[in-house]
């Protein structure tokens, strides 16, 4: 499966992150893995990063760390929380600090490819919206020059 970026895993669960890097192989996919939030938003610095699997814990913090930190990069990183959520309202609080999605672990291959199909599905729309408003604004300029003249 082709992706036009970087898909990263953030855990400090060696086995988790093992399971993770075997499903995300099996479609294609070389995911690069993070232990610390410190080290993921290093990565989504240097790399083209576009979606993170984060597990409820890292070495130096928690999901919520990691979100927060997403509020301050400069473009969009969808991150999916994989961990075992029993209560609903940890659900909506992911959700609300700006989760993409949440899904159950250990991750299903099932789970993990309909969140890479779901993240390119957006990815995908937001250029085509970028491209259509760069297209209408290009439109209103020769429109503004044509009566102008």
């Amino acid at each position: 499966m082709y992706v036009p970026w970087k898909v990263v895993i953030a855990s400090c669960d060696v086995q988790e992150r093992r399971a993770l890097c075997n499903i995300l192989a099996k479609q294609g996919l070389d995911p690069i893995t993070a232990p610390t939030v410190r080290e993921c938003e290093e990565i989504v610095v240097q790399e083209n990063a576009g979606l993170i699997f984060c597990s409820r814990w890292l070495a130096d913090g928690d999901y919520r760390d990691l979100l927060v930190a997403a509020r301050r990069w400069s473009r969009k990183i969808r991150i999916v929380l994989a961990a075992r959520v029993t209560d609903w309202d940890e659900y909506l609080e992911a959700m609300r600090l700006g989760a993409f999605d949440v899904i159950s672990a250990p991750c299903r291959p099932t789970d993990v490819e309909w969140m890479v199909i779901q993240a390119l599905r957006e990815e995908h729309a937001q250029a085509r919206q970028i491209t259509l408003t760069q297209q209408v604004a290009r439109s209103l300029e020769g429109a503004s020059i044509s009566k102008s003249a």
